[in-house]
């Protein structure tokens, strides 16, 4: 509940993944000084991983996060392969990125129609239950039904892949625990033709209300950046390849491999919140912030190697000339194209012969080193580094998640939207749900590092120049 003289209370949820608080601070005037997003989790699984068994890895590590368990449980075991120094068979590979697509299915889907477009289809500043999860199911009952279709194909896939729905336990060190069937590849398919079908009409649909909020989209949460992802040559890649960072201008700065990560990537941790942020380094200009995820793929990406989501690449690359795209809304018409890729990709690697190989696992010898590994997560671009002893004991971890390179893109944006509503030190009702839309599109995942515990709002404070507490809004007894 709110502290200060004045309580607001906006109903529905935030509709973000953990807990967090926005402060924003006044100059003397009463205008925005800087604002930020304040994560208030503990993370602690880098700790207490510590003595555990390398092989251990991929296994708890899927339970750090309930929303993108896969994207750990395979960036931990490619790290636990380049620690071993081992190949995991082609086969292995193909199975591993389909259970990749399922994810990112379920994932961009979820963000998509039950948190982002709410916003859109009740209006950005209109105050009713309306502007929920229940208000989507009870009002947009057509496109609530097609989005659960939808992560249920993606839902499927984890589960019937990856050996359990929420937190898989298939992939381990040298590949998978078991072969494919024929059987289980037929009931997937059965699943994701029409997935592909609702996938379009997804794209469409953010394509339509681009086309009816133009100005909204161009001037949201708009700043020029570096941005960093995965690439396969010049296409979107998500499972695996060298990491590309390019300026705002789109021109690339530079390639490297995932072990080279901390050579171009500085972590810092600020007093202000329990999330790490990143910037870039390696350029001798000083630390550069970047963004990541889905905008920032397609910046990064000049095609896609499936048809109907290359095709809406290449449309939506027109509306920055082939530039960078700088507005923060377009994190969501971006994510669309790429949900539609990977109903496309996993299609393609289900009617691939060889994904039906009874070689799927290579011997694994114990030993000592380091290792990383790497992929694009649905939030963006995830590192698993681990160290380990000659008895196989992990030594150290270091966990660089999604949401931490954009750590310090969100509060940019969040600032630039509060600038733009706050007015004498005071934000209009009707304004707040602005900053939250400012942070959902990130999609961040506040507790990907830790389970949340109990209610998980959004609170937002503005303080005076002095440290005065001004107000404060908080949204922990929302649904």
């Amino acid at each position: 509940m709110a502290t200060s003289s004045r309580q607001i209370i906006i109903d529905p949820v935030t509709r973000i993944e953990g807990h967090g608080r926005v402060v924003i601070n006044l100059d003397p005037n009463g205008e925005v000084d800087d604002a930020f997003l304040t994560v208030a989790e503990f993370r602690g699984f880098e700790k207490f991983c510590e003595g555990r068994m390398i092989w251990e890895m991929p296994t708890i590590t899927s339970r750090i996060c309930g929303f993108c368990p896969v994207s750990h449980h395979l960036a931990s075991v490619k790290a636990c392969e380049a620690l071993l120094r081992v190949e995991p068979p082609p086969a292995a590979v193909k199975l591993r990125t389909l259970l990749h697509m399922g994810q990112i299915i379920h994932s961009h889907a979820l963000h998509f129609f039950f948190c982002a477009v709410p916003d859109f289809l009740t209006g950005d500043a209109t105050l009713t239950p309306n502007r929920s999860v229940f208000g989507m199911l009870q009002n947009n009952q057509n496109i609530a039904q097609n989005a659960i279709k939808l992560r249920k194909a993606g839902q499927d896939i984890v589960d019937m892949v990856g050996g359990g729905r929420l937190h898989p336990v298939a992939c381990i060190p040298g590949g998978m625990t078991k072969p494919f069937d024929n059987f289980t590849r037929v009931e997937l398919l059965r699943g994701l033709l029409p997935a592909i079908k609702i996938a379009q009409m997804g794209v469409k649909m953010v394509k339509d209300i681009y086309a009816k909020s133009q100005g909204t989209f161009q001037n949201f949460a708009s700043f020029p950046s570096f941005y960093m992802g995965l690439v396969n040559e010049d296409r979107l890649e998500l499972y695996d390849g060298p990491v590309r960072m390019i300026d705002e201008t789109g021109q690339p700065v530079c390639d490297f491999a995932a072990k080279d990560y901390l050579r171009h990537l500085q972590e810092k941790v600020e007093g202000r919140s329990w999330t790490k942020s990143l910037a870039y380094v390696g350029g001798g200009k000083g630390a550069i912030p970047y963004r990541v995820s889905s905008l920032a793929r397609l910046n990064i990406a000049k095609s896609i190697s499936t048809p109907l989501a290359n095709a809406e690449l290449q449309e939506y690359k027109k509306i920055g000339d082939g530039k960078p795209i700088q507005s923060s809304l377009f994190y969501h018409y971006a994510r669309m194209i790429e949900l539609l890729y990977a109903a496309e990709m996993a299609k393609e690697l289900l009617t691939d012969p060889d994904i039906l190989s009874s070689d799927v696992r290579v011997p694994v010898k114990r030993g000592e080193g380091e290792g990383v590994g790497v992929l694009e997560a649905p939030r963006g671009t995830l590192f698993h580094h681990y160290w380990a002893n000659d008895t196989g004991h992990v030594t150290k971890v270091n966990l660089v998640v999604s949401t931490a390179h954009n750590s310090t893109a969100m509060n940019e944006s969040v600032a630039s939207v509060a600038r733009s509503v706050v007015k004498n030190g005071e934000i209009p009702e009707k304004s707040l749900n602005k900053v939250e839309m400012a942070i959902r599109c990130y999609d961040p995942c506040l507790s990907c590092s830790s389970h949340a515990h109990g209610k998980m709002p959004l609170e937002i404070s503005i303080h005076a120049h002095d440290g005065t507490l001004v107000s404060r809004y908080d949204y922990g007894d929302r649904v």
